[in-house]
């Protein structure tokens, strides 16, 4: 399972971000394929990007004159997040795959969450709210709209975008200022996290995965537990690398859906699924992780 994820998370970032003439010359694709978003966070500016990310047309759509409704970019966060749910989180998003390939680096004592986790986790609902949709629309610049999360946050945009432009744009670099400087401590900050904490930008920043997790509950695809074949071992709870219980998995809007608890089930009681509910319905009552059962 690990290895068909990180596989798949290589692929799709090499797809998304296949437009090798770009990196090349340091000039940003903008042919008929960027008006197309793909599910992950991937930077409309990256040299290579032929796509766009869905957080930056989100934000694009909101900062045109006048109130309009982003249907277009709306209706695509409902068809990937009723499939898919955070899936997309764990299996799709470039970025993702940067934080995952940080967290194998063998230093420091790993942390599956940072302290004060029950109130941290809810920053990427205020960055979705105060950053993607009230700062786009009026609330930075006085009045005038501005796309705040890719101007003053996003580290992918960072990563992935400004610094190949700069590397192959001479005249770039002599145009940085501030802002370059405070974007580039931010990606620092969130690098340097990512070899300790598991998926800080995910668990805490990220607004895609905010929207996407709101559909965990309810998306197509599930990891399915089965409870009458669990002995309650905890091995799940264990390997999960953002301390879900086996309640949890799956229906929380944290699951990114890696799959480590399926791989880690000795009794095979976890497994993708295509249902509508990520749980056995058989009892009502659950037993207690680490409770062991006759």
């Amino acid at each position: 399972m690990n290895k068909l994820r990180l596989r798949v998370q290589i692929l799709f970032t090499i797809l998304t971000n296949g437009y090798v003439y770009g990196f090349l010359k340091g000039k940003i694709y903008q042919g008929p394929l960027k008006y197309t978003c793909v599910p992950g966070l991937n930077c409309y500016s990256c040299p290579g990007a032929a796509f766009s990310c869905p957080i930056g047309a989100l934000q694009a759509l909101l900062n045109r004159e006048g109130f309009h409704v982003p249907f277009a970019v709306l209706g695509f966060f409902f068809l990937f997040g009723s499939l898919l749910g955070r899936f997309v989180c764990g299996w799709l998003c470039p970025f993702g795959l940067v934080q995952d390939l940080l967290h194998k680096i063998p230093l420091f004592r790993k942390l599956k969450r940072l302290p004060l986790h029950h109130i941290l986790k809810f920053g990427k609902y205020a960055v979705l709210f105060f950053l993607v949709f009230i700062g786009s629309v009026f609330l930075f610049g006085g009045f005038a709209k501005i796309p705040a999360f890719c101007k003053y946050l996003c580290p992918s945009g960072t990563l992935f975008g400004a610094l190949p432009l700069l590397t192959a744009n001479p005249l770039l670099r002599s145009q940085t200022g501030g802002l370059f400087g405070w974007k580039l401590g931010i990606l620092v900050l969130i690098l340097f996290l990512s070899i300790i904490v598991y998926r800080p930008f995910c668990q805490y920043l990220c607004p895609l995965g905010a929207i996407y997790g709101l559909f965990n509950r309810f998306s197509l695809l599930q990891i399915h537990w089965d409870e009458d074949l669990c002995t309650s071992c905890a091995a799940c709870e264990n390997a999960c690398p953002l301390s879900l219980t086996v309640q949890e998995i799956s229906r929380s809007p944290e699951c990114i859906r890696c799959g480590k608890c399926v791989k880690a089930c000795p009794v095979s009681c976890l497994h993708f699924t295509a249902k509508s509910n990520g749980y056995s319905t058989k009892h009502q009552t659950c037993v207690p992780p680490g409770t062991n059962t006759v």
